[in-house]
């Protein structure tokens, strides 16, 4: 059973679920802090995001297994994937991504009414991802997009809406555009990276994406362009909401790591690629969490200790 368990969880690559998840988080804490009155959203709510998020990426993730099993038969680093290589069979891939869609809808039910009505569109943005290296080369942009839905996803099932009101304030609907904006900007970034490994591969096959377009040096510039400009989002991010040392502290290692993960990358090799991707990125969204989740919690213990 934990043979079978291992297998099914390697098959959508559960662990990188620590790269949207804590960003989510961090949204959702924010969020709470402009409830009325602030404080912890429950943990129903907090269950549900989590449920929300891991159906959406397992609904994703099977679904860009089942439309790309012969390309994955064909590339030399990806022939070995449980559906190429027969570990699961394709109704039972199929069964999977039906079945985490199915739970996406039910868990966006159980949030609130909004989230209800936009989680079709999510199942739709999330998988069509994987249909888009056929017809151009800036896959990358809507892999961003797919995984920026996480945190506005967040923001919406606990606020149940959004406040368009165009000015800097805090309550309106800046923040959860803004980090979902970041979210995009760092995800061009490191999928450009992890897009290298197919460099080859993808321009023989006919498939698209930035490294193949511009070539490995000059996709590697746009994506720490990209990392810098997310980067400048998320400082911003943090200024709106009046963050102050906790939050920082995390950019300032947020910053080292992009920077690390740039070094890497160029090495060009699979090993180090797969550290770039895979231990800085997950360490980003971790260290991103922590640091939201201090300035939020902190500031409210003092307001209950001074009640």
């Amino acid at each position: 059973m934990l043979k079978t368990i291992s297998t099914w969880l390697s098959f959508v690559k559960f662990s990188h679920t620590i790269f949207a998840l804590p960003f989510a988080l961090a949204a959702m804490v924010v969020a709470s802090r402009k409830m009325d009155p602030p404080g912890w959203p429950g943990w129903r709510t907090f269950l549900l995001i989590i449920a929300a998020m891991v159906c959406a990426r397992t609904c994703a993730m099977a679904f860009n297994r089942i439309v790309d099993r012969k390309f994955d038969a064909k590339n030399p680093r990806t022939n070995a994937r449980h559906l190429p290589a027969g570990q699961i069979s394709l109704p039972s891939a199929v069964t999977l991504c039906v079945l985490s869609g199915v739970g996406l809808i039910a868990a966006a039910g159980g949030l609130n009414r909004t989230c209800l009505m936009l989680s079709p569109i999510a199942l739709f943005l999330v998988c069509f991802y994987s249909l888009t290296k056929r017809f151009t080369d800036f896959t990358h942009i809507w892999l961003g997009i797919a995984l920026a839905l996480a945190p506005m996803g967040a923001w919406l099932a606990v606020h149940g809406g959004l406040d368009f009101n165009l000015t800097l304030d805090p309550d309106n609907f800046l923040p959860p555009v803004l980090l979902s904006l970041a979210v995009v900007f760092w995800l061009i970034g490191f999928d450009i990276i992890y897009a290298m490994q197919d460099y080859e591969f993808d321009k023989q096959a006919k498939l698209g994406s930035l490294v193949v377009r511009w070539g490995p040096r000059n996709a590697l510039m746009a994506a720490f362009l990209c990392h810098m400009i997310m980067w400048g989002i998320l400082a911003a991010f943090g200024v709106i909401n009046r963050f102050r040392i906790a939050y920082f502290i995390a950019m300032g290692i947020i910053l080292i790591c992009l920077v690390m993960e740039h070094w890497l990358a160029r090495r060009r090799s699979l090993g180090w690629i797969n550290v770039a991707f895979f231990r800085l990125n997950g360490l980003i969204s971790l260290v991103y969490l922590v640091g939201t989740t201090a300035e939020v919690v902190f500031p409210f213990f003092r307001m209950q200790v001074a009640r």
